[in-house]
């Protein structure tokens, strides 16, 4: 397969993992992590990785289903993502779980279902845990 990078995002971590400090190389993006209450932390006032992950996933995701809406000449103004990543113990240690919730106001049930199905199958993100995450996928249209 080949492979033509369009673009590499770079961050630097520091600190103590969860509990440290990230930035992009272009400042662009600078956050505190903090550890949830929920694998032991005190819910600090930084962020943490699931929180990143849901949002990058949710863009991505956002930006497959404009993509195959276009194609399809579908409208799906005022669509919008909602991804919850969850962190749990398995037999093989912490794993992540992911449900994306796609709200597409104004399509029939199917036609929304069909693009959800075919922005799961463009969207990088998608592409990269398919078999290694359990991903669950939910359409609304209103």
């Amino acid at each position: 397969m080949a492979y033509n990078v369009l673009y590499t995002a770079n961050a630097t971590v520091t600190g103590e993992g969860r509990k440290g400090f990230g930035k992009t190389d272009d400042d662009r993006l600078a956050v505190d992590l903090s550890v949830p209450k929920g694998l032991g932390g005190d819910d600090g006032v930084g962020t943490n990785p699931e929180q990143l992950f849901a949002v990058g996933y949710a863009a991505c995701f956002h930006g497959a289903l404009k993509n195959v809406s276009r194609q399809a000449k579908a409208n799906v103004e005022g669509s919008a993502i909602d991804a919850q990543v969850s962190l749990g113990k398995s037999d093989e240690g912490l794993d992540i779980a992911v449900e994306l919730t796609v709200t597409i106001p104004g399509l029939e049930q199917a036609e929304a279902e069909k693009l959800v199905e075919a922005a799961h199958q463009m969207c990088p993100y998608s592409r990269a845990t398919r078999g290694n995450i359990e991903v669950k996928l939910t359409t609304k249209t209103a």
